[in-house]
């Protein structure tokens, strides 16, 4: 007969180790989050001065040049893991060293063929008439890039897994400092596309490099047929998310620089990578800590609903301002700037992708709950409606009003970023307009000083940065106003336990 106080005892026992467990993985992400956002702000920091330096350096061609040959790797980075690396972060249960060492063979073959295929491509001189030998030889340093990335990937998955996110950040900001600081010297010198070139090699160098002083694994080669099946099983959805979202992104953008006149792509090229800067260093970073931490919490709906709900407070609340600021600023940016003159003419594409970026920032998120939660097929209906959106209207966009039509058409299909909310839900009820308004709000608050005094901020650099810090604290009053307790209430909780 059971001992009903040997039950009870037992319950409760383990009600204590769950939360326990819980409250050290709470420590462990917000402790990863804090990581991450002090690296968002060096390499912010160094992304801003370093953008400064590249659009007044390179021509409108060579940054066109650079962006063709990123779409190109960017494509072939499909081919480089089918879905292994979310695979493994995925895995419920600890993967062993057979599995770690399976995935890790499987990458090196598939990241040496990248290789050869770029290598093909430059020895072919195919693409030469439209990027040059400088393009070229960007392109086969990308392509020895992936082999040595794919040396980083069994440590990363693994302090990924432990949510060991302060460690992990190091290498980056290893890598972005050096990258940085050979881009710089280097375009200074007037290499112009050459730059890249050496930036990338010592950036793949100096990355493993640095993650193997923080992390070494029993790295080996092998062939685990049972861990193949299982792993690719559960990757393939996975990777068919990643291939439609690089033929939405990537090889959408490789054909418009293929059809359309190579400064007008530059343009576009220019605001497109300027205006993500916000995402990659805020969205993207937190992307990287929720999704193994969501994995974990995938069978406890209530601890689930409250993280996704900050996650979604605390990226509207650091990334509105941002992207307010940047619509803002660039106009007296490039008025006050004589050699990044020539760029004038990307300013309201530019500003209608940094708008864009405000629906990125609450969908992918929660798109990224649904993968995380095992339910990537509604992952993958919502990728293929974007894909064939964006495939449709941005062309129409652009017969109607020239290259502008690409960031008007991005604006449009941004919109639609409402529709992961209704499928989350069905999962687990969230409050995803109580948790963003007050941003919103002290956002909208924001714009309008910004745009109101725009004549005074254009007259000088003294002006433009006394105007960045009144349209900054202006922000900071209006959520002093409207969400103050609810601020307060976050950075709390962040500290209180479950």
């Amino acid at each position: 007969m059971p001992n009903p106080v040997q039950e009870n005892a037992s319950t409760e026992l383990t009600e204590v180790f769950e939360a326990e467990h819980i409250e050290k993985m709470k420590q462990q992400t917000v402790s990863g989050a804090f990581s991450y956002f002090l690296r968002t702000a060096i390499v912010y920091g160094i992304g801003l001065v370093s953008a400064g330096i590249l659009a007044v350096y390179l021509q409108v061609a060579e940054f066109a040049i650079y962006n063709i040959v990123a779409q190109i790797t960017g494509i072939l980075t499909f081919f480089s893991d089918i879905g292994l690396a979310a695979a493994l972060i995925q895995k419920k249960t600890e993967p062993t060293t057979a599995e770690y060492r399976t995935v890790f063979t499987i990458q090196q073959l598939l990241s040496w063929f990248i290789f050869f295929i770029t290598l093909g491509l430059v020895l072919s001189r195919l693409l030469e008439p439209k990027i040059g030998v400088e393009g070229e030889l960007v392109l086969l340093a990308l392509g020895l890039s992936f082999p040595l990335a794919s040396l980083k990937t069994i440590p990363s998955i693994i302090m990924e897994r432990k949510l060991q996110f302060n460690k992990l950040v190091i290498p980056q900001i290893v890598e972005q400092i050096v990258y940085n600081v050979i881009l710089i010297s280097s375009a200074i010198m007037g290499l112009g596309v050459r730059s890249f070139t050496y930036a990338i090699l010592a950036r793949s160098v100096i990355g493993i490099v640095t993650i193997y002083v923080i992390k070494r694994w029993p790295i080996g080669f092998a062939w685990d047929k049972t861990a193949i099946k299982e792993l690719i099983g559960s990757g393939t959805k996975f990777q068919l998310n990643d291939f439609l979202a690089r033929v939405k992104d990537q090889l959408f953008t490789l054909a418009l620089g293929w059809w359309l006149p190579l400064n007008q792509f530059g343009y576009i090229a220019f605001a497109q990578s300027y205006s993500q800067v916000p995402y990659t260093l805020t969205v993207q970073n937190v992307i990287a800590i929720t999704f193994p931490t969501y994995s974990r919490l995938q069978n406890d709906k209530q601890l689930l609903k409250r993280a996704i709900e900050k996650t979604l407070f605390f990226i509207s609340l650091s990334i509105f301002p941002l992207l307010i600021g940047m619509c803002v600023f660039i106009t007296p940016l490039l008025h006050l700037v004589p050699k990044l003159a020539k760029w004038q003419p990307a300013v309201l594409t530019f500003i209608l992708f940094t708008l864009s970026i405000g629906g990125g920032a609450i969908s992918t998120p929660l798109t990224n709950t649904l993968s995380a939660v095992g339910k990537i097929n509604t992952t993958l209906k919502l990728m293929v409606f974007w894909l064939v959106l964006t495939w449709v209207l941005t062309p129409l966009c652009i017969h109607f009003f020239g290259f502008n039509g690409v960031g008007i058409s991005t604006f449009l299909i941004a919109l639609t970023s409402v529709l992961p909310i209704y499928f989350v839900n069905k999962i687990v009820k969230i409050d995803v307009v109580g948790n963003i308004w007050r941003q919103f709000v002290s956002a909208m608050g924001m714009a309008v000083v910004g745009v109101v005094f725009l004549p005074v901020w254009s007259q000088s650099f003294i002006l433009m940065l006394a105007g960045m810090g009144v349209t900054g604290l202006s922000y900071v009053v209006f959520l002093g106003i409207v969400g103050r307790a609810k601020l307060l209430q976050e950075l709390k909780s962040l500290r209180r336990k479950r």
